[in-house]
């Protein structure tokens, strides 16, 4: 079928309405609760950490200065407070680039290409000047003009810009409007069932052949970006108000939907 924006706008109008089944609710709750699981992102999502190799990102420059020794480290891990406070020093720095490689460091953790792929974005001419202006934009606007103005960098899809935004949000006392969220593939593809699941139940056919397409694996807009968010943030209020001690901190269950805590069936 041909993508139509008007059943796309009708599939998001219900999405952001319906919201969680309680299902979802129930799962989420029995993850939060369990000690080997969720109960350690109780108050937030900072203690979540990913492992990588220090050594693989020897010629990635400038490096953080709060990872570990390139040069001494055979392995280390880095947690999500961890990114922040070390955006934070970048910041003080007036060092933009450091703080889009400690985000990128926990983003890639052990993939190989990551190093890489980091050294391409940030030898791309005006690089650092688009990630300042991103973090502007940011704190003027918030999160859907920054991702637009991140956007235009080859070699940095959604999934990655979007860590860098998160993280510079975690980071920053003043940032307009809803702070970000990552956004990735796994999180999309929740999203996706989720949406078709919704649009079945009220009676559109069409539903997956849409889902499929604004929810596909990536390329997505700023539009959709804006439209994730706001479900994002809707049903983290529908969790909070359940009797189940959901943190108010959406980035947990961005984290939770990430780890396959609840599956649309």
């Amino acid at each position: 079928m041909r993508y139509d924006q008007s059943r796309a706008d009708k599939l998001d109008e219900m999405m952001l309405e319906l919201l969680l089944p309680e299902s979802a609710v129930e799962s989420l709750g029995r993850w939060l609760a369990d000690p080997e699981r969720g109960q350690r992102y109780a108050n937030g999502s900072g203690p979540h950490s990913i492992p990588y190799t220090p050594s693989k990102w020897i010629f990635v420059a400038p490096w953080p200065s709060t990872f570990a020794d390139r040069t001494a480290a055979d392995s280390a891990s880095v947690s999500r407070a961890e990114v922040v406070a070390a955006v934070r020093a970048a910041e003080q720095s007036a060092s933009w680039a450091e703080a889009f490689v400690a985000t990128q460091v926990w983003g890639y953790g052990v993939t190989g290409y990551g190093p890489h792929r980091t050294r391409q974005v940030l030898a791309q001419p005006g690089a650092e000047a688009v990630l300042t202006e991103a973090v502007s934009l940011l704190v003027d606007e918030g999160a859907v003009a920054a991702y637009e103005v991140l956007n235009t960098l080859d070699g940095l899809g959604p999934a990655f810009l979007t860590k860098f935004l998160y993280f510079v949000a975690q980071a920053l006392p003043g940032v307009k409007g809803p702070r970000p969220l990552i956004l990735d593939r796994v999180l999309a593809g929740v999203l996706r069932r989720h949406a078709t699941k919704i649009g079945r139940e009220v009676g559109y056919e069409w539903s997956e052949a849409v889902a499929k397409w604004i929810w596909r694996d990536s390329g997505w807009s700023s539009h959709r970006y804006d439209v994730y968010l706001r479900w994002m943030y809707a049903a983290n209020d529908r969790l909070a108000a359940a009797s189940i001690d959901w943190p108010a901190a959406p980035d947990v269950l961005e984290l939770a939907l990430f780890s396959a805590v609840w599956e649309p069936e």
